[in-house]
């Protein structure tokens, strides 16, 4: 579902900024997210309890990904969909490598040939 719900995602992003500037499309994003997350509260019982660093970290993690749409809508604003969307798809390479270098979670070979072959990927489509 994540897969499928992400491409609509880049989707419809491209089209809203084929029409308004990519900070008023982060604008409206918010109130979208705002409309899932008030949802998401009226059919669960939320609890507002919980580690102070898990809070910490979930509010980088708000933040750190609003960043990353802004960018990415700034980018897709300018571009093709078709080479900006590949290209920032492969942020799990990121995700891996910090893993590795700061939680010291392993990295196996197959990881490490599908780091290199992401690197390959981000030169060939930056040469379009």
């Amino acid at each position: 579902m994540s897969l499928f719900l992400f491409g609509f995602w880049g989707f419809f992003s491209k089209l809203a900024t084929n029409y308004i500037n990519p900070k008023s499309v982060l604008i409206y994003d918010i109130v979208g997210a705002i409309f899932v997350g008030l949802l998401f509260i009226s059919v669960n019982n939320l609890e507002w309890r919980g580690d102070t660093r898990g809070i910490f970290y979930a509010v980088i993690t708000g933040v750190t990904g609003t960043l990353a749409t802004l960018f990415y809508l700034v980018a897709v604003s300018k571009g093709s969909s078709s080479i900006v969307l590949p290209l920032t798809s492969l942020y799990p390479a990121i995700t891996v490598f910090l893993a590795f270098f700061i939680l010291r979670e392993p990295m196996t070979l197959r990881h490490s040939i599908g780091i290199i072959l992401a690197i390959f990927a981000i030169i060939l489509c930056a040469g379009d």
